[in-house]
């Protein structure tokens, strides 16, 4: 049986949660697994470093998500660096720049709130974020919220001549 985190086990055997040791029940022998990520798990976020704002978020949320980056289940990348990234998608690099963007690992577009509500859905201690805010009942306002800050934010560095 395979968990969310990607570990395999099997009844037989006990996982000992802080390391990657398999035990049996009432023996003195165990064996190391080797870690294989979740691939449904896998996050892409595209964001434009040349923002502020942005970039202190994303910084903010790669310190908290360090051990989710180490194991690759979620990964932060620089447009500006890639400006035809998600030109597959249909995305061009002002729209990147306008709104955070992301892939998920069935290569499906998420943009605005919900790439917010993807990264806050794996981050520790912001679960409750995601709950809040990608509820059905709150989504559209939400999204509505976040399409307003972003374009005032875009505008902003527009003005600042960031890009």
């Amino acid at each position: 049986m395979e968990d969310r985190t990607g570990w395999s086990e099997t009844a037989s055997f006990v996982r000992n949660r802080s390391s990657d040791v398999l035990t049996a029940p009432d023996c003195s022998w165990s064996f190391r697994l080797r870690y294989q990520p979740n691939v449904e798990t896998m996050l892409i976020v595209w964001y434009n470093t040349r923002c502020p704002v942005c970039d202190a978020g994303i910084s903010r949320q790669k310190r908290r998500l360090i051990e989710a980056v180490k194991a690759g289940r979620i990964e932060f990348r620089d447009i500006n660096f890639e400006p035809a990234a998600l030109a597959g998608h249909g995305a061009s690099l002002e729209d990147i720049r306008r709104r955070l963007h992301a892939t998920d690992a069935a290569g499906r577009l998420l943009v605005g709130a919900d790439v917010a509500i993807a990264v806050w859905k794996v981050t520790p201690g912001e679960g409750w974020l995601a709950t809040l805010f990608g509820n059905p009942a709150a989504l559209p306002l939400t999204r509505f919220a976040y399409d307003r800050f972003a374009d005032l934010l875009y505008a902003w560095n527009r003005r600042k001549g960031r890009w």
